[in-house]
């Protein structure tokens, strides 16, 4: 399933609300085990945006 750029700026959007949000992303040395999903996830429409791209070239 091909990402839109609205879903891209979603999972980034997630992505930047919980680190700033979130006390152990802003304490702690290491991202906690959300953040590391939404930045898979972000990082996966990231991905898929940019095949989708090279695709249609």
């Amino acid at each position: 399933m091909p990402f839109s750029e609205d879903t891209l700026q979603q999972t980034r959007a997630a992505y930047e609300e919980h680190a700033r949000t979130c006390r152990q992303c802003h304490f702690d040395t290491m991202p906690c085990a959300v953040s590391k999903h939404l930045m898979r996830a972000y990082n996966n429409a990231r991905r898929e945006q940019a095949r989708a791209n090279s695709a249609s070239r």
